[in-house]
């Protein structure tokens, strides 16, 4: 699943962001509640991870503020808040479940399992972000309405860098999540794979959407708008 991680506390954050990711989902993180809900409409995770008290904007509000725009995502409530009322609230306003600090982690893990299967959690089939549509059941990919002809492994890079939109991208997230194994830096086989997918992605005009971050990975711009030379 694609978990976003809305926690403004450092060392909560990267120990759940390490924890899921290396269960086999694809996490990241906001700190702020207003860049959160920003990220949340921009890009629809599967599955929110919420804490309440958040600098931008209170996570109640956040909650709010993503339902009232439609998202559906399943939410689940982080906080050391252990009130009834703070409970309630956060139920009515649309949270699936609530978990208070400090938690297990094998407990999260169960709950997050709870909730996929309450709410039937599956990935959205079409992917559709900028100039961008994949569609993740018949594996075609279109930009601009152009056809696009990929590989699965293509396939599978792009997809990743579409849904962390703007992000850097890590080889060994990329690795992992392509071949299941962790990067070593042994081998180039990530940089043939980006090479590949520029040339079939790439307009003729010399620029590129998948941008080279030196020493981290890679970061993918949507749209003409967006992409830096």
């Amino acid at each position: 699943m694609n978990i976003l991680i809305v926690e403004d506390d450092v060392k909560i954050r990267k120990a759940l962001l390490s924890g899921l990711t290396d269960l086999g989902h694809e996490c990241h993180g906001e700190s702020n509640g207003e860049r959160a809900v920003e990220s949340i409409l921009h890009q629809t995770p599967d599955l929110i991870l919420l804490d309440l008290m958040l600098p931008g904007k209170p996570g109640l509000e956040v909650l709010s503020a993503i339902r009232s725009e439609g998202v559906k995502a399943p939410v689940i409530i982080l906080t050391a808040m252990n009130a009834v009322q703070d409970r309630v609230e956060g139920l009515k306003l649309g949270a699936d479940d609530y978990l208070v600090k400090p938690f297990a982690f094998d407990e999260l893990v169960a709950r997050i399992e709870a909730v996929s299967r309450r709410t039937s959690l599956q990935p959205a089939p079409v992917l559709s972000i900028g100039n961008f549509t994949l569609d993740l059941t018949t594996h075609r990919a279109e930009i601009d309405g152009r056809l696009i002809d990929l590989s699965p492994t293509e396939f599978s890079v792009l997809e990743l860098l579409l849904r962390h939109e703007g992000r850097v991208v890590t080889r060994n997230m990329l690795c992992k999540h392509v071949w299941g194994f962790e990067w070593g830096g042994s081998t180039n086989a990530i940089e043939v794979q980006i090479n590949r997918l520029r040339r079939k992605i790439d307009s003729d005009n010399g620029e590129s959407y998948i941008k080279t971050i030196r020493g981290r990975g890679y970061a993918l711009r949507t749209s003409a708008d967006d992409k830096e030379a």
